[in-house]
């Protein structure tokens, strides 16, 4: 692995399964019971700003009651160790990344943790409910005071976080590799394509193939727990 010095991980939400949570997309998932209509639109939140708000406080409440797996802790580990360029995107919302230790890292469909101010533009970090016992009742934005608060969560058909550092560091990447992903969620969907097409080495790391798994170089399938610590001994020489 001497010649790889940039790496960017895109993980999805197969390795936060593994701790616990609910995913979206698997067929008894969040959306089995809500409609994406319903609770993740910017006309959702305008239509029923409370139901939208019962929906994130209930995902923000789970994360109390999981742990960061093995998987979260072996990036973490390889995020501290690697000399060179070292970018972890995540799909994810949660925290787990973050409470595993990993540090170079983006959440392109935002964070359950952080209030965006409609008002003031400001995010905040945030741990209890959003939304309130009485209708109208809203927390206050820390920053400004007005209650115009909103889970700071990318809606579908907004554009996801920090694009344009997520494509700088596609285009240098040596090795692009995605853990616990459906290949199905388009931007992230495309980022193998865009790494291979600047010289990026590919690897899947998946519990099953992937509707994208056809364009890596390698794919292994397995549980994320037991294939990513593995793949970060091999490219650190630690067992």
């Amino acid at each position: 692995m001497h010649d790889i010095q940039n790496i960017v991980i895109l993980t999805g939400a197969g390795i936060s399964a593994e701790s616990g949570l609910e995913t979206f997309r698997a067929a008894d998932g969040l959306w089995a019971s809500h409609r994406i209509e319903d609770v993740c639109t910017p006309e959702a939140l305008a239509r029923d700003r409370a139901l939208v708000h019962r929906f994130y406080d209930a995902r923000r409440a789970q994360l109390d009651a999981v742990s960061p797996n093995a998987a979260h802790h072996a990036l973490a580990r390889l995020d501290a160790d690697w000399p060179g360029d070292l970018l972890i995107v995540t799909q994810n919302v949660d925290d787990l990344h973050e409470r595993a230790g990993g540090a170079r890292l983006v959440h392109m469909h935002g964070a359950l943790r952080s209030a965006w101010c409609l008002a003031c533009d400001g995010r905040s970090e945030w741990h209890g409910p959003m939304g309130a016992a009485q209708a109208g009742d809203w927390p206050p934005c820390p920053a400004c005071g007005a209650r115009a608060l909103r889970p700071d969560i990318v809606f579908f058909g907004e554009m996801p976080y920090q694009m344009e550092r997520i494509e700088a560091a596609l285009a240098r990447a040596d090795l692009f590799v995605s853990i616990g992903t459906s290949g199905a969620v388009y931007p992230a969907a495309g980022f193998v394509r865009v790494a291979a097409a600047h010289g990026a080495r590919t690897l899947e790391l998946n519990l099953e193939p992937s509707a994208g798994s056809g364009l890596f170089d390698d794919s292994r399938f397995g549980p994320a727990t037991e294939l990513v610590p593995t793949w970060v001994a091999e490219m650190t020489g630690r067992v």
